[in-house]
C-alpha cells in the first residue's frame, strides 16, 4: 500500500468508519469475557461540546483498547430525551418564528418536538461518528422509546406498590420560566450582592415593636408569624405575644424555635412558610397555616391584597416603597446572597407548596452505600467517593414530577366519578371501581432523570429477559462528569440494586472538566468555547482525541489551547512520516527472527516493551495521560529522533534485513498502541506495513516480552544519547553548525566500537581521541565516572566566545531577577490567572538550568 507524502485525515476517517461499520467490528462477538459501557446519553439539545469529546474519546480508547485485548465488547449508544432542556430549546425555536407553545397546543407542540428529536438525534450520531466511536449502532436507545417507555412504567408502578412513591403538598423549587418545579439538585446557587431589608412589626398591645430582618420584603405578604431563638434573652419575654403584619393588617404570633440564628439581622425573623424550605418546617412544627401569595408566573395573587397582579420584582419595589412611607422600614444594608436559580434558564427559582409526585430515597439509599463503602463499585480517582457518600448520607425524597409536555407521562389515572387513582403499566379507559370512563391521566411528566436512572439495565432490554441483559449487565465501566454524580451515577446505583439486585457497574471514572487555556469554565457568554466538530476538521479528529487523552490527568481540570490540537497533529504527522521511511525501505523485506542484534536494536526492543508495560498499566487504571504520553515520547524522541538516526547507515549495507524486522517490529506494536487513541491513522499505517490481519482494531493487544527487556543495553545506549547530547549542546552555545563535524577527546575508560559508530554519526564528530588529561581549547561535553568527553574548540575566537556568554548570562540573570520579582509579588499571584503564574515557575526553573549549563561551559573556557 502506497502512502502519500502528506498525513490528510479528510482522505482517511470516513473511510475507515465506513469500512468498520460494514464489517461489524463495533458488534460484541460473544466471545471472551464482556466488557460493557452504556454511553452517557447526550441531551438532543443541540450540538455535542468539547465536554462529551473528552467523554466519548475516554470511552472509546478504553472500548478499543479491551476490545484488543480479546474481551467481548459491548458499548450501547443512545440519547436521552432531556426534559425541560428540549422543551425550552423548541419553544425558542417557536418564538424566534412568532409562535408559542400555548398557540399550537399540546398535541401539536408534541409533533414539532419529536421532528426537532429526529433531526438532533441524527446530528449527533454523525458528531459521534466524527469522533471516531466504536459504538454498536445497532443498540441504540432513547430514553423515551417503547423499550425505555415500557421499563419508565414497570418502575413507577412497582415503586409506587412498595410505597415509595407517593404524592403529598410539599416544599418545592419552581421555575417561573420553565413553569414546572426542579428537584434540589437541578437549583444553581450563586452568590450575588442583595439587600438586607430591616422592618419593624409593632406589637399588636401597643406596646412597641419587634425588628425582623429579611432578603424578600415581598413574601411577607405571606407571613403567619415572627421566630425567635428560645434561648435568645432579648426576646424571651416577647415569646406569645402577637404583632400586626404591616400592610396586611393581620395579626401573628410571636413564637420561639431553634432553627433561628440569634447572630442573623436582628434574631428575629419573619416566617412565611409558603415561599421558604425552613419557614416550612417551623410552620409544621408549630401549626402554623400557609399563605400562598404568587401564582405560577410568580406574580402577586388574590392573598397579596392591593399588590395584586405585580411581578415579584415589582412587588417588593411597591412593598418597600409603602414600609418606608410608613414608618416600618428600619433601614437597609447591602449584603452577599445565594441565590437559586433554575439550572437550564438562569430564572430564579421561587419556592412554593404544591401537591407532586416524591420518590423515597432513604430506603433505596442503603445498599447504594454499603456498595461503595465495601468497594463493590470503586470511583476514580477515589476522593469522588467521599463526595458520592456525603449526599448519600443526607439524601431527601426525589420529587420526580414535571409541569411539561416533553416527557413520560406519568402513569396515574383520576377517575373523575369516584375519585379513584389507577396506577397502571398499561393506558387506563375504565375505572376499574365503579366503571366509569370518566378517567383523566395526571397531565405531569416525569423528571428526565428518572428514565436515565435506568439506563444501564433498560437499554439491553430490560423488563424482558433479553439474552443482552443476562450477558451483559451489570455494565463493566461508567465514564461521566463530576456535575452528574446526584443527578444519574447515584440514581442509577439505587436502581439497580432495587430492581436488578446487582450494581450496574464496577468502576465509575470521574473525567475533567475543560477549561479554556486561562482556567476559565467554557461558556457561550464568555465565547471561548472550543467546537470540536470544527477541530476535527481543522486539524483531524486523531490529533483532537490525542490531545485530550494526554491531558486527561486524574483530577485535574484541562486548561484547553486550540494551539494543542497543532502541536498533536505534528506528532501524528512525524508517525505518518517514519512509517513512510520504514516502508520505503523495505525493498526485499523477509521477516526473520530478532537475534544476533546490535546495541541500538537490543535498546529499542528494550524501550518497546517498557512501553506497552506503561501503557498497559496505565489504561488499566485510567490513567489515560500517562499512557498517551508514553506513547508520545517512546515514538518521537526515542523511536524517531534515535532510532531511525541511527540505523540509517545500516539500511544500505549487509545488516538491512535486520534492521527492516526492527521498524516493522516496533511500528505494529506501536500502532497497536496507539489505536485506542489514534484509530484512523493507526488503521491507515498499519495496512501499509508487512503485516496480516483484517484491521488493527481486531488484531491483539501487544503482549509484554519480558525476555526484550534488556538492562544493559538501555543503560549502555541512555550513555551514547548523553554524550550525543552534551555535544550538541557544546556546538549549540558556542554557535558551531550542527553538521559541521568535529573532533573530541575522550579521558578515561575505551568507548566500544558500536558507541563511537553512533556518536560519530548522531554528534557529527570526525574523529575521537583517547588521552590523559582535559587539552587545552576544548569545551566539556560529558562526564560520568567513567570517562570524561571534551570537544575541540581551537578553531574558535575564545575571547570572542568567552564575551558573548559572559553577555547570554547577564541577560539572562536580569531575566531571572524580573521573574523572581514577579513570583514575590503577593498581587501579581492573586490577580494573574494560575496558568501565567505557573508559566513564571517555569520560566525561573528553565533560566536556572540555562545559567548553570553555560556557567560550566564559561568556566571550561577560561
Amino acid at each position: 500500500m502506497d502512502l502519500g507524502t502528506r498525513y490528510m485525515p479528510d482522505q482517511i476517517e470516513k473511510k475507515w468508519y465506513e469500512k468498520w461499520l460494514e464489517k461489524g467490528y463495533f458488534q460484541p462477538k460473544g466471545v471472551g469475557k464482556p466488557f460493557v459501557i452504556v454511553i452517557p446519553p447526550p441531551n438532543v439539545t443541540g450540538t455535542i461540546h468539547m465536554g462529551h469529546a473528552l467523554n466519548i474519546t475516554l470511552q472509546d480508547i478504553l472500548v478499543r483498547f479491551r476490545r484488543m485485548q480479546g474481551y467481548d465488547t459491548l458499548w450501547v449508544p443512545g440519547e436521552d430525551h432531556a426534559g425541560i432542556a428540549t422543551q425550552n430549546a423548541v419553544e425558542r425555536y417557536l418564538e424566534s418564528q412568532g409562535k408559542s407553545r400555548q398557540q399550537l397546543g399540546k398535541e401539536e407542540f408534541l409533533k414539532v418536538v419529536w421532528d426537532w428529536v429526529k433531526k438532533y438525534r441524527a446530528y449527533i450520531k454523525e458528531q459521534i461518528k466524527t469522533l471516531g466511536a466504536s459504538v454498536d449502532w445497532s443498540r441504540e436507545r432513547f430514553t423515551l422509546d417503547e423499550g425505555l417507555s415500557r421499563a419508565v412504567r414497570k418502575v413507577f408502578v412497582e415503586l409506587y406498590k412498595k410505597g415509595l412513591i407517593y404524592r403529598g403538598k410539599y416544599m418545592v423549587n419552581w421555575c417561573p420560566r420553565c413553569k414546572t418545579v426542579l428537584s434540589d439538585e437541578e437549583v444553581e446557587h450563586e452568590e450575588r450582592k442583595s439587600k438586607l431589608y430591616f422592618i419593624k412589626y409593632p406589637f399588636v398591645d401597643g406596646t412597641g415593636e419587634i425588628v425582623v430582618a429579611t432578603t424578600r420584603p415581598e413574601t411577607m405578604l405571606g407571613d403567619t408569624a415572627v421566630a425567635v431563638n428560645p434561648k435568645d434573652e432579648r426576646y424571651s419575654k416577647f415569646v406569645g405575644k402577637k404583632v400586626l403584619l404591616p400592610l396586611m393588617n393581620r395579626e401573628i404570633p410571636i413564637i420561639a424555635d431553634e432553627y433561628v440564628d440569634p447572630e442573623f439581622g436582628t434574631g428575629a425573623v419573619k416566617v412565611t412558610p409558603a415561599h421558604d424550605p425552613n419557614d416550612f418546617e417551623i410552620a409544621q412544627r408549630h401549626n402554623l397555616p400557609l399563605v400562598d401569595i404568587f401564582d405560577d408566573d410568580a406574580v402577586v395573587n388574590e392573598n397579596g391584597g392591593k399588590y395584586k397582579g405585580l411581578d415579584r420584582y415589582k412587588a417588593r419595589e411597591a412593598v418597600v416603597k409603602d414600609l418606608q412611607e410608613l414608618g416600618y422600614l428600619l433601614k437597609v444594608e447591602e449584603i452577599d446572597n445565594a441565590i437559586g436559580h433554575c439550572y437550564r434558564c438562569e430564572s430564579v427559582v421561587e419556592p412554593r407548596i404544591m401537591d407532586q409526585w416524591f420518590v423515597r430515597m432513604k430506603p433505596l439509599a442503603v445498599k447504594a452505600i454499603e456498595a461503595v463503602e465495601n468497594g463493590s463499585i470503586r470511583f476514580i480517582p477515589e476522593k469522588w467517593k467521599k463526595v458520592y457518600l456525603h449526599w448519600m448520607y443526607n439524601i431527601k425524597d426525589w420529587c420526580i414530577s414535571r409541569q411539561l409536555w416533553w416527557g413520560h407521562q406519568i402513569p396515574v389515572w383520576y377517575c373523575e366519578s369516584c375519585g379513584e387513582v389507577i396506577v397502571s403499566e398499561e393506558d387506563v379507559d375504565q375505572c376499574p371501581k365503579c366503571g366509569s370512563k370518566s378517567i383523566k391521566q395526571d397531565p405531569d411528566v416525569l423528571d428526565t432523570w428518572f428514565s436515565s436512572a435506568l439506563w444501564p439495565f433498560s437499554t439491553l432490554g430490560w423488563p424482558e429477559e433479553t439474552e443482552d441483559l443476562k450477558k451483559y449487565y451489570p455494565t463493566s465501566v461508567l465514564v461521566t462528569g463530576f456535575d452528574i454524580i446526584f443527578f444519574w451515577v447515584a440514581r442509577m446505583i439505587m436502581m439497580g440494586y432495587e430492581f436488578m439486585n446487582e450494581k450496574p457497574f464496577s468502576d465509575v471514572y470521574i473525567h475533567q472538566l475543560i477549561r479554556d487555556k486561562y482556567g476559565r469554565k467554557m461558556s457561550k457568554s464568555l465565547g471561548n468555547g472550543i467546537d470540536p466538530i470544527e477541530m476535527s476538521a481543522k486539524y483531524g479528529t486523531d490529533p483532537v482525541r490525542f490531545t485530550l487523552a494526554i491531558l486527561a490527568a486524574q483530577g485535574s481540570d484541562i486548561k484547553l489551547d486550540e494551539r494543542y490540537f497543532d502541536t498533536y497533529r505534528k506528532f501524528a504527522n512525524k508517525i505518518w512520516n517514519a512509517t513512510r521511511f520504514a516502508i520505503m525501505n523495505l525493498d526485499g523485506y523477509e521477516e526473520e527472527e530478532l537475534t544476533s542484534l546490535g546495541l541500538v536494536d537490543r535498546w529499542i526492543l528494550s524501550r518497546l516493551m517498557k512501553t506497552v508495560e506503561i501503557v498497559t498499566n496505565a489504561l488499566e487504571n485510567y490513567e489515560f495521560n500517562v499512557a498517551a504520553k508514553q506513547i508520545y515520547d517512546f515514538f518521537w524522541d526515542e523511536f524517531c529522533d534515535w532510532y531511525i538516526e541511527a540505523v540509517k547507515p545500516r539500511l544500505n549495507g549487509i545488516e538491512r534485513r535486520k534492521v527492516q524486522n526492527v521498524l516493522v517490529k516496533v511500528l505494529d506494536t506501536s500502532l497497536r498502541l496507539l489505536h485506542p487513541f489514534m484509530p484512523f491513522l493507526s488503521e491507515e499505517l498499519w495496512h501499509a506495513l508487512p503485516v496480516s490481519g483484517e484491521s488493527i482494531m481486531i488484531a491483539p493487544w501487544p503482549e509484554y516480552e519480558p525476555n526484550s527487556v534488556d538492562e544493559e543495553a538501555e543503560q549502555a545506549f541512555a550513555r551514547v544519547m548523553n554524550i550525543v547530547k552534551g555535544i550538541r549542546n557544546v556546538k549549540a552555545e558556542l554557535n558551531i553548525p550542527a553538521k559541521e563535524a568535529v573532533d573530541i577527546f575522550v579521558v578515561g575508560e575505551k568507548l566500544s566500537e558500536e558507541e563511537q559508530f553512533y556518536i560519530c554519526k548522531l554528534a557529527m564528530v570526525n574523529k575521537i581521541e583517547w588521552v590523559d588529561a582535559k587539552p587545552s581549547k576544548c569545551a566539556t561535553a560529558y562526564v560520568d565516572e567513567r570517562c570524561q568527553i571534551f570537544v575541540d574548540i581551537k578553531n574558535l575566537d575564545l575571547q570572542s566566545e568567552i564575551k558573548r556568554l559572559e553577555k547570554n548570562i547577564a541577560k539572562l540573570q536580569e531575566d531571572l531577577e524580573w521573574n523572581l520579582k514577579k513570583l514575590s509579588d503577593d498581587n501579581f499571584l492573586k490577580n494573574a490567572p494560575e496558568s501565567v503564574v505557573e508559566e513564571c515557575k517555569q520560566k525561573v526553573e528553565n533560566i536556572k538550568q540555562r545559567l548553570k549549563v553555560l556557567g560550566e561551559l564559561l568556566e571550561g573556557l577560561k
